[in-house]
């Protein structure tokens, strides 16, 4: 089994906080209008100008840094700032035309940040309280999207290697190797894990379908045609499956039709698996 470590944009700003002592937290905590970042969007900004997380194009992320210093040198606590519509600051706009609110915090609680990243690396959902004067209580964060691939041949290496470039944790799970047929694996599956079954020989299928379909497994998806699609639902069903059980498994799989090649199947594959993610934060 190969596999990557996650590196999940939503926590970066998080874990440098906690590993750089003294570092500055910004979040957005409200949004006027439409704009790029979601509110709890997060910007850390590190006393020897290290910066994770993003809230805009750079310019507000230079605007931050700089108000991060002087808070750090001024002795100040945290501090809502508005920009774009309605801020004070009319030499700073946003090209969106919209306003958002930013809490920075230049001394967040450490004892708060490390709890939440403990609960995001044990995969259970965390929450990291907000000072005042933010009017968002808390910033939630979902475990990080995991992708597990089981199958052999160019597909399945393929989507692998294209999750592992977009940052997130990938497994191969290879027949023979990995698996054993009419066996399921020794892996438990989450609420934020996607399995992707990408077999020609179907006969390792039901099993490992099974297997997914009794998890909560936010995305399943398997490849095959009409024929190979209808057996494996009826096979399915006969070991228990109701219709809405089985309208969680994604078949045909990816959001492109009929991909004749392994990149483009991975890429149909990985955008339809992140959308699903996705869904799960709004």
């Amino acid at each position: 089994m190969t596999a990557a470590p996650p590196c999940d944009e939503d926590q970066a700003a998080l874990r440098l906080a906690l590993a750089v002592p003294g570092t500055a937290l910004c979040t957005i905590v409200g949004i006027d209008g439409s704009y790029s970042r979601r509110r709890g969007a997060q910007l850390a900004v590190a006393p020897d100008g290290r910066m994770a997380g993003s809230l805009a194009d750079g310019c507000l992320e230079r605007e931050l840094a700089t108000r991060a210093r002087q808070a750090w040198a001024e002795g100040s606590g945290p501090v809502l700032l508005r920009f774009g519509a309605g801020s004070p600051f009319i030499d700073f706009r946003l090209p969106c035309g919209a306003g958002i609110d930013v809490l920075l915090d230049p001394a967040p609680d450490r004892a708060d940040m490390a709890a939440a990243l403990a609960r995001l690396d044990a995969r259970q959902p965390a929450a990291l309280p907000l000072p005042a004067p933010s009017p968002l209580a808390e910033r939630r964060f979902l475990p990080s999207l995991r992708l597990v691939v089981l199958g052999a041949g160019p597909e399945p290496e393929a989507l692998v290697r294209l999750a592992q470039a977009h940052g997130l944790g990938a497994a191969l799970l290879a027949p023979e190797r990995d698996l054993a047929l009419g066996r399921a694996p020794d892996l438990a599956l989450d609420a934020w894990s996607a399995v992707v079954l990408l077999f020609h020989d179907h006969e390792w299928e039901p099993t490992l379908a099974d297997w997914a379909l009794r998890s909560p497994a936010c995305y399943i998806g398997a490849q095959g045609g009409k024929t190979a699609r209808e057996a494996r639902a009826a096979r399915l069903a006969a070991m228990g499956h109701d219709a809405a059980n089985l309208a969680r498994l994604h078949s045909p799989v990816g959001l492109i039709p009929h991909a004749r090649d392994a990149a483009t199947l991975a890429l149909s594959i990985l955008a339809e698996v992140v959308a699903t993610y996705e869904h799960l934060r709004d």
